[in-house]
């Protein structure tokens, strides 16, 4: 097609409170993989927080980033006062506006006035689910945000299911399962080959746990499941329950069981995944929506065992067929599941090839952001023909 007769690009303004380099990771990484994936499509632009000193317009992976100051965090909420004036700026010179929730600030700016222009497509990654005490306060103002998009984009149907937000608007929701670049995980290189081989005979019973130390992963239960299996659980991220979750591990005894090994190397993480075949996520609360991690350990061939959430968690890997599914907040059960898993190795190969299979499916990159591009081209295009 010639540059003459191709499509101009969409105007797409992404607003969340955080994004690269200052966090990695959860939404910052799903608005990089849509800026980057979309690069033919749209013309982005990230607007996000910024703390002191650092500067105010920054430029990753080719896409710029307006980022306005934020005073400091209450409740997990910048405190950004200049933020509602740069997105009612930014909106109004766009075709369209990715408001990536939860983030109250952008509900209540919302509520005081948006242009009419731009079409406003809301991914709703989760609801409030740690500061449940605001809720009362804000959900006027995401049921207003609500009314006004032209879309909700969602990562599962049972999200929509299970929220008194969503099933109201079911009919504008679109649900597009995330995805990652699964070739990264799944193409081994003679050295990585090489390092699985020498970790499966150190670990031949090996458990894989990966996320951030925060209470809604459930490392406790995790931890308290370990005691009542023959393995090893090797629990790979960082965050602030390091040391409550190391002095839980001493007090359990079972520090020749569980370790806990921080962030690590990219190609580390890849040959444990491989050289387990068994992710556990023992996640406790609706935080948890979906599980990128899961995906990742599919990839490389990996039996999940995830807990029955009313989120897209236990519908990525699902019981009896990419792993099993147990009760959050039950070590009794999690225990049981991977003993049985670490019992039989037909099983959990099993588990893994149906995993692997499944990831290649349904949750590629380049599928998530096809049809998120699709959505936005859509509601444009509904928006000027109205």
């Amino acid at each position: 097609m010639s540059s003459a007769t191709q499509k101009p690009r969409l105007k797409v303004l992404h607003a969340f409170k955080v994004y690269l380099p200052d966090i990695e990771g959860g939404i910052p990484t799903v608005i990089r993989q849509l800026c980057a994936g979309l690069r033919d499509r749209c013309q982005s632009l990230v607007l996000a927080t910024r703390r002191g000193g650092t500067p105010v317009r920054i430029t990753i992976e080719g896409t710029k980033v307006q980022r306005s100051l934020s005073l400091g965090d209450v409740m997990s909420m910048p405190i950004a006062p200049i933020y509602p004036f740069w997105l009612w700026l930014l909106a109004r010179r766009a075709d369209l506006v990715a408001f990536h929730a939860p983030f109250p600030l952008i509900d209540a700016i919302i509520w005081l006035w948006f242009p009419r222009r731009p079409a406003l497509v809301v991914h709703w990654h989760s609801e409030i689910v740690g500061q449940k005490k605001v809720l009362p306060l804000v959900r006027p103002f995401i049921l207003h945000t609500l009314r006004r998009a032209d879309r909700v984009i969602v990562s599962s149907q049972k999200m929509i299911d299970a929220s008194d937000f969503l099933r109201p608007i079911a009919a504008k929701c679109s649900v597009v399962p995330f995805g990652v670049d699964l070739s990264v995980w799944t193409e081994l290189s003679a050295e990585e080959q090489t390092r699985i081989a020498e970790l499966r005979a150190q670990h031949p019973r090996l458990v894989v746990s990966v996320g951030r130390l925060v209470p809604y992963k459930g490392y406790e239960v995790l931890i308290a499941a370990m005691a009542q299996v023959d393995g090893v659980c090797m629990i790979i991220g960082g965050g602030p329950l390091q040391a409550t979750l190391a002095a839980e591990i001493a007090r359990l005894g079972v520090q020749d069981r569980v370790i806990l090994c921080g962030r690590l190397p990219f190609g580390e993480l890849k040959a444990l995944l491989h050289a387990s075949g068994l992710l556990a996520m023992a996640s406790v609360t609706a935080a948890e929506t979906f599980g990128i991690s899961q995906i990742e350990a599919m990839a490389c061939g990996c039996a999940i065992i995830n807990t029955d959430l009313p989120t897209g968690v236990p519908w990525v890997a699902r019981d009896g067929l990419e792993g099993l599914t147990v009760p959050p907040r039950d070590p009794v059960a999690l225990a049981g599941a991977m003993s049985t898993l670490l019992d039989d190795p037909a099983k959990r190969a099993q588990y893994g090839a149906a995993a692997r299979a499944r990831a290649q499916e349904m949750f590629t990159e380049a599928r998530f952001v096809q049809e998120s591009g699709d959505v936005y081209e859509d509601v444009v295009r509904s928006k000027i023909t109205r």
